[in-house]
């Protein structure tokens, strides 16, 4: 679990180094950017391995539908991830989509993973999110919407997270974990 939360620890100080130390940040130039970097992989790496090194200790049991839920929301989740940058309605209506995909990552795993492990790891990022959401809308007042585009921009990033998608259901039975509730 120490290498699950360290990972985590890793992730969280890389991510807020910009909004806590912004000077100190901005004096690193390019140097900074490859050290966050460095960090954010770093974390993940090590959330990965304490997660799976990890006992399984089990708090909750969700009935069969939650599998369902799981997948859609998961689809969704991957959308938001690329949504912002499409410019597209989305990004329009929605202030910080890629921080809002993590949080809709989060739950719908955790609807599905209801052990110590997952709620830390799941619950940990989910929890970031929402702080780095705060932490932003904080730091840089009110939000002015950026102008709506067109609609084919948001169809391709559809397009573009159900092909993710599918990779990340192949690399999860790689992994040995089946995630799809028809295949189980």
């Amino acid at each position: 679990m120490i290498w699950l939360i360290g990972g985590l620890g890793l992730w969280v100080a890389a991510h807020f180094f910009k909004r806590v130390l912004p000077r100190q940040r901005a004096a690193m130039g390019n140097a900074g950017r490859g050290m966050v970097a460095i960090l954010v992989v770093a974390g993940v790496i090590s959330m990965v391995m304490g997660y799976r090194e990890t006992d399984y200790v089990p708090l909750y049991d969700l009935p069969g539908w939650a599998w369902h839920l799981n997948n859609v929301l998961m689809l969704a989740a991957i959308f938001l991830m690329d949504a912002g940058r499409a410019r597209g309605v989305v990004a329009a209506k929605i202030r910080h989509p890629m921080l809002l995909g993590v949080i809709v990552w989060a739950v719908s795993h955790l609807l599905v993973n209801g052990d110590v492990a997952s709620l830390v790891l799941f619950g940990g990022l989910g929890l970031w999110a929402v702080i780095e959401m705060a932490v932003i809308n904080r730091a840089q007042g009110p939000w002015v919407r950026p102008a709506k585009g067109p609609l084919l921009n948001d169809a391709k990033v559809a397009v573009l997270a159900i092909i993710l998608y599918a990779a990340i259901v192949g690399v999860h039975y790689w992994l040995g974990y089946s995630v799809l509730a028809i295949l189980n």
